[in-house]
């Protein structure tokens, strides 16, 4: 129908005419081999997942580490679900796909050229889901978080030595010369300034992801649940488990405004009252 193929279209963003004849190949062949004679779009969102992250493996894990990276990936599907205005939750999996033992695989609704301030704290804030979760419920993180630290860490030198939105005007990309000329990563956190304000900025959307997901547990629970359960979770199966937790307990979903706010009353309160 119309809106398989604009949902389609809008996954397929960037696809040159051969990767979308390679995704139509791919999905004909999983039709083929379940014995249908035409492709489905479950078919195409299969082989699409297929060819952008890799083949499912299967993994001999032990259940402590399934639970802790179904938590993993729970937490950031909660932070992209209340923070990422404008994206759709795709994919949130536990099954090994090339390097990762798990993903969220999420994407913007509409194609963008640009990004406000906001939308790259989000992205931070999304990075860090997974190894708050982790330090929520186990009181500790892992080896997991290594790429995520990559990816918020990319973002932040951006804003801080490239885009004037860390707190200082200076561009390093404008710093000529020099052993670390042309990369503006180096150049940004081996100068002790920048290197502060990215730390700062960090560990600033860090708190940020700790206070909102230990107001929101439970949905976490929830779609760690289902994973263990499932393995993958795609498109509303993801949204409706969001959406089953919060009624459940209702009044529960609380946004990082939410949380400030009750912060804030708590800390009045044990002012008038002389509380510590």
């Amino acid at each position: 129908d119309q809106d398989s193929r604009d949902e389609l279209a809008a996954a397929t963003l960037g696809y040159t005419p051969a990767s979308l004849e390679r995704l139509f190949d791919e999905a004909l062949l999983l039709a083929l081999r379940a014995g249908r004679g035409a492709l489905s779009t479950a078919d195409l969102w299969q082989a699409r997942m297929e060819i952008e992250i890799g083949l499912p493996e299967p993994l001999d894990q032990p259940e402590h580490e399934r639970r802790t990276i179904a938590t993993h990936e729970a937490g950031h599907a909660t932070v992209a679900y209340l923070v990422g205005k404008g994206r759709k939750l795709e994919v949130l999996s536990i099954i090994k796909r090339k390097q990762a033992l798990g993903f969220l695989a999420h994407r913007l609704l509409e194609e963008r050229h640009t990004q406000q301030r906001s939308e790259m704290l989000a992205s931070i804030q999304i990075a860090f889901g997974g190894m708050v979760a982790e330090e929520l419920f186990f009181d500790e993180s892992g080896s997991g978080p290594a790429g995520d630290l990559a990816a918020a860490t990319s973002i932040a030198v951006e804003m801080v030595g490239s885009m004037g939105l860390g707190g200082s005007l200076i561009s390093f990309r404008a710093m000529d010369g020099g052993p670390l000329a042309g990369n503006l990563a180096a150049s940004v956190l081996a100068d002790e300034q920048g290197r502060e304000a990215v730390e700062r900025l960090l560990a600033e959307q860090k708190q940020e992801v700790t206070t909102l997901l230990a107001g929101n547990r439970h949905v976490i629970e929830s779609l760690r649940d289902q994973l263990l359960d499932r393995n993958e979770l795609v498109d509303d199966e993801i949204t409706d488990v969001i959406e089953m937790a919060m009624s459940s307990e209702p009044g529960q979903i609380r946004t990082i405004i939410d949380l400030r706010d009750e912060d804030l009353v708590v800390q009045r309160s044990s002012a008038r009252f002389g509380h510590r």
